[in-house]
């Protein structure tokens, strides 16, 4: 069993509220959850209106299919527009772990 987690650290744009940065944050990790059926959360940086940190777990019996969920995640963050992709952490943990 292999369990892959991704942190994001995000710059968002135009944003002077928490409201706004829920209407930029919510769908990203909706759409993450729906596409890649990982699970997806807001993690980080709750008080700051302008940043966020979301995270990204999946667990898998192979490591070749791990690895190409989590790129194609990260790929789908770093291209959304209305975010700056800051920071990518990539942890893989195996059963030696």
């Amino acid at each position: 069993m292999y369990v892959g987690t991704l942190s994001f650290d995000l710059l968002l744009g135009d944003v002077r509220s928490l409201k706004e940065k829920r209407s930029v944050v919510r769908p990203i990790v909706a759409e993450l959850q729906r596409k890649f059926a990982v699970s997806a959360a807001e993690v980080d940086h709750m008080d700051l209106h302008r940043r966020a940190g979301i995270g990204v777990a999946m667990v898998s019996g192979d490591t070749g299919h791990l690895s190409d969920v989590l790129d194609r995640c990260e790929r789908l963050v770093a291209g959304r527009p209305e975010v700056e992709l800051l920071s990518v952490r990539r942890r893989l943990h195996g059963d030696d772990d």
